[in-house]
């Protein structure tokens, strides 16, 4: 996954034509190091993604905006709009990640 480091970077990101993920996490934060153990074999599965992450702690803004409560939270977007939201909560397991990214029709 590449680190997003600025807004600019994040808003050029998720304008692209394709799909992109983005993980938002904090590095105190126990399941996103839980995520991080199980999430390399979905990046690979799920390759027509992009993959990307953000400390939500340093874009506390960008949190707001997007209505991320909760981390690790995935959310996809597509030419600037969010598409779909993981929340943390139903982000715990590989078969939470694997259910929600099966589910997306983008």
């Amino acid at each position: 996954m590449k680190e997003i480091t600025s807004i600019e970077q994040f808003n050029e990101i998720i304008s692209k034509d394709e799909p992109v993920i983005v993980k938002f996490y904090a590095g105190w934060c126990p399941d996103c190091v839980r995520m991080n153990m199980f999430i390399d074999p979905i990046i690979e599965k799920y390759n027509q993604y992009e993959w990307f992450e953000i400390n939500r702690d340093d874009f506390p803004e960008l949190a707001e905006k997007y209505q991320v409560l909760g981390i690790p939270s995935l959310l996809i977007y597509k030419n600037g709009e969010k598409l779909a939201h993981l929340h943390s909560a139903n982000a715990k397991t590989p078969e939470d990640v694997t259910q929600f990214l099966d589910a997306q029709t983008v």
